[in-house]
């Protein structure tokens, strides 16, 4: 499988280098490893996370497509659906099969059929509409819930803010 998980991925960089997708940019790590991305996604406009550039890894398994990749912010962000470390929580990279808690159903998660820019798509609209019901980030998820506007505004606009700075260095 790793030659054909290869060959898929060398494919999608491919596309995504000659099409580019609105929304982020995706490249690979060290051009001698396809299995290790590296996205910047620019916040999407009117949301809270407009003018920010975060910076994030996607991991693939060799068996991809099979399994979902694993994507982690490097650049801080303060969301519901990524966990304080970075690791990006949404329904489309958990495993495929059934919700052992019975919250997501099996078309909501992983199938063979997604690429990079379908995942890149569904994080660029878990960025404009979180998913609080299911977070990563608990803290995150309550300021959502109950004060969007407040302390959450502040801690997202603060990460927006750091994401500018970095995106130059």
């Amino acid at each position: 499988m790793t030659e054909q998980s290869a060959l898929l991925l060398r494919k999608q960089l491919a596309e995504l280098n000659k099409n580019p997708v609105e929304g982020f940019s995706a490249g690979l790590i060290d051009d001698d490893d396809i299995y290790k991305w590296e996205v910047v996604i620019i916040g999407p406009q009117d949301t809270l996370f407009e003018g920010g550039f975060f910076k994030a890894y996607l991991t693939f398994p060799y068996d991809y497509p099979l399994r979902p990749p694993k994507m982690k912010f490097i650049t801080e962000i303060w969301h519901p659906n990524v966990a304080k470390n970075g690791d990006v929580c949404i329904s489309i990279l958990h495993e495929p099969g059934e919700d052992k808690f019975g919250y997501e159903k099996p078309e909501e998660r992983w199938l063979p059929i997604h690429t990079v820019e379908t995942i890149m798509i569904s994080v660029i609209s878990m960025l404009a509409d979180p998913n609080s019901d299911s977070p990563a980030n608990v803290d995150a998820a309550k300021e959502w819930r109950e004060d969007p506007n407040g302390e959450f505004r502040r801690k997202v606009a603060r990460c927006v803010r750091k994401s500018q700075e970095m995106a130059f260095d």
